[in-house]
This record gives structure tokens, C-alpha cells and sequence, in this order.
């Protein structure tokens, strides 16, 4: 179960998160979860949110180049060793990540950990068999 994801590419100077965030929010688009990564000179923006189309289409009619890929949601214990548990499993299948980030959901009992692999298809398999639940996006808006 894939999750559709959207990537911005912005400059790294003040205020341009502040400005895709307003976009996003004028335009009644849900943030679920993000992660941010930079370098000297742009930043890499990845954002799940419940309206992609929409994101998408405002972002891009401001200016924004935009992508879209696709990501594997895990839901595990929010508790100790969580996280280790779910690498481990991977790392026994040989699966490589490529990037990951964490949200808590409301109830504080589970953690959503947002992955890109390489091997996407032997992820969620390999997933699946070692007992981790997959999430859908729509899963992940309704927490």
C-alpha cells in the first residue's frame, strides 16, 4: 500500500516554509506529516497531506516546483526499541532506506514512520511478513 507524497523544492532563505504553509492552509490543504531537509542552498520539502491534487496544483500556480512520489506508511508501538524493530526486519531483508521521518498520532499509542526504499514492493512484503501494519494516506488523515 503505497502513500502519495509531495516534494517541494525551495530556497533556503527565510520565510519560504512560512509561505508554502500559507498556501497550503488558504487553500484548506491538511498537513499530516512533513520533513524538511537542506543544504546551503535549497531545502527538499515532503509533505503528506489529504488533499494532493489541490496541494499540488497551488503550490505549483505560486511558483513552486513540486514532485510527486510514493512512500510506505508503518505503524508501530509508540515505545522503546519501536523503531529498531522495524530496521532490523529490513535490515535482515537486505532493504536499503533511502529516507524515513516520524509522526505520533493523537492517542500517543503508535508511531507512523514514513519510508522510501529502493525496492518499494520487497519492502512492503518483507514488512508484512514481520507483522507491521502498512497504513494507507487515508489511514494516516483520519489519525
Amino acid at each position: 500500500m503505497l502513500v502519495e507524497q509531495i516534494a517541494v523544492f525551495l530556497e533556503n532563505k527565510s520565510g519560504r516554509l512560512a509561505e508554502i504553509t500559507t498556501v497550503l492552509a488558504d487553500a484548506g490543504v491538511n498537513i499530516r506529516a512533513l520533513s524538511v531537509a537542506d543544504t546551503a542552498d535549497f531545502g527538499i520539502l515532503r509533505l503528506i497531506v489529504d488533499k494532493v491534487e489541490k496541494a499540488k496544483e497551488v503550490l505549483r500556480d505560486k511558483g513552486f516546483t513540486v514532485g510527486k512520489t510514493h512512500v510506505i506508511a508503518v505503524e508501530v508501538e509508540d515505545r522503546t526499541g519501536g523503531l529498531a524493530k522495524v530496521l532490523s526486519c529490513l535490515k535482515e531483508a537486505n532493504i536499503n532506506v533511502e529516507y524515513m521521518y516520524a509522526f505520533v498520532n493523537r492517542t500517543g499509542e503508535n508511531a507512523v514512520l514514513i519510508f522510501r526504499f529502493e525496492k518499494m514492493e520487497e519492502a512492503i512484503k518483507t514488512l508484512k511478513k514481520g507483522g507491521f501494519t502498512i497504513i494507507s494516506r487515508e489511514q494516516i488523515c483520519a489519525l
